[in-house]
């Protein structure tokens, strides 16, 4: 198949577009800049645009039987001064729908929005997080494009850990480091914990989204529910350290309390249902090797 992988230029929709290149499929990644020289998907064909200035009109997008919206703005995102709420509103609320209406309209079969599962794990988060109901917005009004002969499938994943060749990382490399013990920071975990799940096995659901998914489905994707600190510990381990962290109420500055929106001290457990599993393909009890394949690549 002709896909494209928007947010291909990142790691998520890159490590799928890696994958699913090595699966035999003729993909295209599209970001709002070129994927860095160092990583396989330079040598892709990229379309650029931004999809919240509604770059990918239909024109644009004729010519590919799927596609992978691998994009997605979160707090990260908002521009310096900006109103917040206003702008993942139209990032998610309205730019999300608007892309998969412009892939409709282009004449693409079948289209996979990844999106958060914070929505579906902890519905009770809703009410006071304006970021997480974006998110459930940009899962809804996606799907909500859907017609017949035009299939779209949210796949919503956990926290995710994994590396791409060639990709640096603002998250991964800082872990590794501290590790190894080059970043002076005391070896604990901050209280609570969620699901994990690696790169490889969220690709793996993505494909299996793309030929066996349900259209109109939102899966719910998950490995591993660890602590916060079980999950630190396994960098340590990757690293031969014989260090034994311990779990803290307090705030650890490599996952500061914002990157925790349940809460630190509480949890986001995910419990996929095993036929959706089995459907989807993906692999489980996976994430202390992807822990490895990360140290081996930032170390």
């Amino acid at each position: 198949m002709k896909i494209l992988v928007v947010g291909g230029t990142g790691a998520l929709g890159g490590h799928a577009a890696i994958y699913l290149a090595s699966k035999g499929h003729d993909v295209t990644v599209g970001g709002r800049n070129p994927a860095h020289p160092d990583t396989p998907m330079a040598d892709m064909p990229f379309l650029q645009g931004d999809y919240v200035a509604c770059d990918y009109t239909a024109d644009r997008l004729k010519g590919f039987d799927w596609v992978v919206f691998a994009a997605g703005n979160d707090p990260r995102h908002v521009p310096p001064g900006s109103d917040f709420e206003a702008f993942l509103f139209k990032a998610n609320h309205e730019a999300v729908p608007a892309f998969f209406a412009a892939c409709r309209e282009a004449g693409v079969k079948r289209a996979i929005q990844l999106g958060s599962y914070y929505h579906q794990a902890a519905p009770h988060l809703l009410e006071g997080n304006s970021y997480i109901r974006s998110r459930k917005a940009a899962c809804e009004g996606a799907r909500g494009e859907g017609r017949p002969g035009f299939d779209v499938i949210s796949v919503n994943a956990p926290f995710m850990v994994g590396s791409v060749p060639g990709l640096p990382s603002a998250i991964f490399a800082p872990y590794t480091q501290w590790a190894q013990g080059l970043i002076p920071i005391p070896h604990f975990g901050p209280a609570g914990g969620t699901n994990f799940m690696s790169f490889q096995s969220l690709s793996e659901a993505i494909e299996g989204a793309l030929e066996r998914g349900v259209p109109g489905t939102a899966y719910l994707v998950g490995d591993e529910d660890l602590s916060f600190t079980q999950y630190f510990q396994l960098f340590f381990d990757a690293v031969g350290s014989d260090a034994k962290l311990e779990e803290r109420d307090e705030e650890n500055p490599l996952l500061p309390d914002i990157a925790i929106p349940q809460g630190r001290g509480n949890w986001v457990r995910v419990n996929p249902d095993p036929a959706e599993v089995a459907l989807l393909g993906y692999r489980r009890t996976d994430v202390a090797n992807a822990v490895k394949e990360v140290v081996a690549q930032f170390s």
